[in-house]
């Protein structure tokens, strides 16, 4: 059986990574090459992770965008080339902060649930 609180955990990495890139700022982000790539492979990894979750999990926390997590992971595999940056930096400062507020509490009833 899986272990929904290791991909949790992971997400909740991924995150905090994608906000220590970020943390220079927006224009900064457009400048540096390196940067796009580090949260590009981090927003990977964390759909990856999200597909890994139990069903149990996603369909007992509709509010998360699941589907549309998957998606843009395709995308980020699959059809790199067509990855719009400031597409990137929206998902950063709009989706990301609602989707750790939720993956947090996710995460607090997973640990509510062993004990």
């Amino acid at each position: 059986m899986k272990d929904d609180a290791i991909y949790l955990d992971h997400i909740l990495e991924c995150l905090d990574w994608i906000s220590r890139y970020v943390e220079p700022g927006e224009d900064a982000f457009f400048l540096d090459r390196k940067t796009q790539s580090a949260v590009l492979r981090e927003l990977q990894t964390l759909a990856e992770s999200t597909q890994r979750l139990s069903e149990a999990v996603k369909k007992g926390h509709p509010e998360v965008p699941w589907q549309d997590i998957a998606g843009f992971r395709n995308v980020l595999v699959h059809d790199y080339l067509g990855i719009r940056l400031d597409r990137v930096w929206d998902i950063i400062s709009k989706d990301l902060p609602p989707l750790r507020d939720s993956i947090q509490a996710i995460r607090r009833e997973t640990d509510t649930l062993k004990k």
